[in-house]
């Protein structure tokens, strides 16, 4: 990632790394050579909050970082996805042009074919029902007023939080930033690369770490009453994926499909209340 950012031809921005790690590999990684560009190294120390539950997780590590951020607008990349040259010089250009308030993009690989999930083709302003094709965290920027508006991710929303609803935290602060009145601009042609999910070995631990993915959507699907003709669409496509990767023989694909499924259904479930608190299944 600090590699690409070398590269970027819109030079006026500045990084702050969060760092949950209880290692020094970061620290190792920061001491290889200088930066062209400011670096803030911040700790992140696991901590309780109560009920049992702990400070932990993406969303919890970007409110930390956007607290420390000085831009005016916001971006949340992973450490292991890297921006094309041309990226933030995009981002930037399209925010001036659109007036936009959040600008999002897509996950491709390197020829640019979209992967990690299904993305709208083309460049339009964004409604509540285009989130899920239109919003990948690490792709996804905003201005600063409207991060601080919503008072940022939900901790309880994405991948290492701890409840069971471990994705969509990009989807459900868009919506939560549109419920306010801020406006959302989707184009194709902003894309960056992150390695690809495989889908062919369903070992244990990656048909938790699916299910819990389905789950966050599930969640948010109901949190954000997106309807349940819309909902069911997205769990029909799941199914629709398990039995026809069965057929084909693909055992890996239909389990991942499966247990996409059954997360997106128990994550429905869960959202019929606010309850921050549930168990991982």
């Amino acid at each position: 990632m600090l590699n690409s950012l070398e590269s970027q031809t819109f030079k006026d921005f500045e990084v702050i790394i969060v760092d949950q790690n209880m290692d020094e590999r970061v620290t190792d990684i920061l001491a290889q050579k200088p930066r062209p560009f400011p670096i803030r190294h911040l700790r992140a120390m696991v901590g309780p909050v109560g009920n049992g539950q702990r400070h932990v997780g993406a969303s919890w590590a970007r409110n930390i970082g956007a607290r420390a951020a000085t831009g005016d607008l916001l971006g949340f990349p992973d450490d292991d996805c890297t921006y094309p040259p041309t990226l933030l010089d995009k981002v930037v250009r399209t925010f001036e042009h659109t007036g936009a308030d959040i600008v999002n993009g897509r996950a491709a690989d390197e020829a640019g074919r979209s992967i990690n999930g299904r993305f709208a083709e083309g460049a339009r302003w964004i409604d509540r029902k285009d989130v899920f094709s239109t919003v990948i965290e690490w792709v996804s920027f905003c201005k600063r007023s409207a991060f601080v508006t919503v008072n940022g991710f939900d901790e309880y929303v994405g991948a290492g939080a701890p409840s069971p609803w471990q994705s969509c935290e990009g989807p459900e602060i868009v919506l939560r930033m549109m419920a306010k009145g801020y406006r959302a601009y989707y184009d194709d042609n902003i894309y960056a690369h992150h390695p690809e999910m495989i889908l062919d070995v369903m070992d244990a631990p990656m048909q938790l770490k699916v299910r819990g993915y389905g789950r966050g959507m599930g969640y948010v699907l109901r949190r954000h009453h997106l309807g349940l003709l819309y909902s069911t669409y997205y769990m029909m496509r799941s199914f629709g994926g398990c039995v026809a990767s069965a057929i084909k023989g693909q055992s890996g694909r239909s389990m991942y499909y499966l247990n996409t499924l059954r997360g997106r259904v128990q994550g429905y479930l869960d959202g019929r209340c606010d309850s921050h608190f549930g168990d991982m299944d």
